[in-house]
């Protein structure tokens, strides 16, 4: 796997290999956050290169929720006597052990001047509990089954659930994942490096980063298969035989749920937290969770139906989260259609998030797939995909199984989803979001059952106004030398750009001018570049507009 580049990730504590099954764990919540060391000026300091880009290409500010959270508050509560597992930027807070729950140390927390609340790390007892039919956070597996009856040339066993979206179109025109990463959050994924279905995967070092987030190691191919299954809906490349719906993307492998046992804490949900914001940092451009989350060990933990209106759980609110730094987060809707319960879960909920539900491979919906709307009134889940039969590998393999579950529905909708984006590159997340619903089959008549139904990528791309001249015929531009030093001379080379008179913006991470300047293209020299000024040193983000055209860059200038 490739180095995970040198910036702050801070909530990261080894040595709590047993905090799944403690019944002692509190959520910290903090009254404000102070910047400390760092500045939003200089985010290169707590942000990746990609997370940064990413957010520029959006037009995304970087603001107080990207800081790190304030070490001093974090040291205070060991002062107080407690333990730190994970510390969230996005909800500016901490997820601790108090042992025992010793009243004293409890007390000592309590008293902090920047602690705003403190809470056991589920629901108060006596909440108005809605009890689902199960308690598995992750969607249950069935046993495999043979493939024998689902072959084709090019995808074997792969074949119906991606021609259903018209997916085969996408990969015909080289749209595969290349240049996008995709961040999976999930029980384990046993085996993976022994399977043939992903021998490309690791060949050509595609998987990034992997962690686990419930034992604190790197140890993620052990305990559980489930991601397993998830990842060969999205990663397997086995020509002929088994072949995912984004084979050529990057890969974050995150155990947040720790299945062993059928222990449910809430704190796995913090888990998942600590796991996005680790993802958002090192550049993830999409989010596939096939984890729901309604009910725990303690009845008193319990997530209420009220709690399903995408801004009370902490996983909803940082899925939004997530969402709202550019990131397209995919969530599995649920398998609670058949059940008492039968609507969807956290963090399906999100009003940012892309609930996927379970179709038959013929695009018919499935008994289990949990329903609609949530309990604000909105559309859930937004779109469905084949959960019912889905075809992934076998573990140990070789071979393919069959498996049913929305959790194989969300990665093969999140990978067709990685290829349109690499189809639409200077799209945003939301309008991804937005062309996923606005082409499928229920678009104009969306229920609660379906969502916005079936998505045809064919039809996205019509929608969007792709053609196949676009890609070769788009300006492209560049700043160099990055990073620049104040004695070196700054370029801005360019192809393909409409002649007439250009501005160059310079505005900080805050979406604030700076400077700014025109020129001429075609230059006088008849050279394919030309001097840009600079400001003073700092991180800046560079935006061109002329003759309808507008583009973003990142730029690092040194002293």
């Amino acid at each position: 796997m490739k180095t995970i580049p040198r910036i702050v990730l801070l909530f990261l504590v080894s040595g709590f290999s047993s905090w799944a099954q403690t019944r002692d764990t509190y959520w910290v919540a903090f009254t404000h956050k102070p910047a400390g060391s760092y500045s939003l000026q200089q985010p290169q300091a707590f942000l990746g290169p990609r997370s940064i880009a990413r957010r520029v290409r959006q037009g995304i500010s970087i603001d107080s929720s990207d800081l790190p959270v304030h070490a001093p508050f974090l040291d205070s509560l060991r002062a107080a006597g407690a333990q730190v597992k994970h510390s969230s930027k996005w909800l500016n807070g901490a997820t601790i052990r108090v042992p025992n729950n010793d009243s004293v140390i409890l007390q000592r927390i309590s008293n902090l001047p920047f602690v705003r609340q403190s809470l056991p790390n589920g629901r108060k007892a006596g909440s108005g509990i809605v009890t689902p039919s199960t308690k598995l956070a992750v969607d249950p597996l069935p046993l495999p089954l043979s493939s024998s009856s689902r072959t084709s040339t090019a995808y074997g066993a792969s074949s119906a659930q991606i021609r259903l979206h018209k997916g085969d179109l996408l990969h015909d025109m080289g749209y595969r994942g290349q240049g996008l990463r995709i961040a999976v959050f999930d029980a384990g994924f046993v085996a993976m490096p022994q399977i043939r279905a992903f021998d490309s995967l690791y060949a050509r070092n595609g998987v990034l980063d992997a962690f686990d987030f419930v034992d604190m190691d790197s140890m993620v191919y052990e305990l559980d298969g489930h991601g397993t299954y998830v990842m060969g809906c999205m990663a397997a490349n086995l020509p002929g035989e088994l072949m995912g719906t984004a084979p050529k993307a990057e890969y974050m492998l995150y155990r947040t749920e720790n299945n062993v046992g059928g222990s449910e804490n809430p704190v796995e949900e913090d888990n998942w937290v600590a796991a996005a914001e680790r993802a958002d940092s090192l550049g993830a451009d999409v989010f596939n969770s096939s984890l729901i989350y309604t009910t725990f060990d303690v009845p008193g933990w319990n997530h209420s139906w009220a709690d399903m209106d995408g801004n009370t759980t902490r996983m909803t609110r940082a899925s939004d989260l997530a969402a709202s730094k550019g990131i397209l987060v995919v969530n599995s809707a649920g398998n609670y259609g058949g059940g008492p319960w039968y609507k969807i879960g956290a963090a399906a909920d999100g009003d940012s998030v892309l609930a996927v539900g379970a179709t038959d491979t013929l695009g018919l919906r499935v008994g289990f797939s949990s329903m609609g709307p949530t309990a604000d009134g909105r559309i859930k889940p937004n779109v469905m995909a084949v959960g019912a039969g889905a075809a992934t590998c076998a573990i140990p393999g070789p071979g393919v199984a069959l498996v049913s579950g929305t959790s194989f529905a969300g990665p093969l909708m999140a990978g067709l989803a990685t290829c349109l984006w690499q189809a639409l590159p200077n799209r945003h997340a939301y309008q991804i979001l937005d062309l996923l619903e606005r082409c499928s089959n229920r678009s104009t008549n969306p229920d609660t059952l379906n969502g916005y139904g079936v998505p045809n990528l064919q039809r996205a791309l019509q929608l969007a106004g792709w053609s196949p001249s676009a890609g070769s015929n788009n300006p492209l531009w560049t700043l160099a030398p990055q990073p620049c030093t104040q004695d070196q001379i700054l370029l801005l080379r360019g192809s393909n750009l409409p002649s007439g008179t250009y501005r160059v913006i310079w505005m900080n991470t805050q979406g604030q001018r700076i400077q700014d300047s025109e020129f001429q293209w075609p230059s006088e020299s008849g050279q394919n570049f030309v001097e840009i000024s600079k400001p003073k040193p700092g991180f800046y983000v560079v935006s061109l507009s002329g003759p309808s055209y507008r583009d973003r860059r990142t730029c690092l200038l040194l002293p």
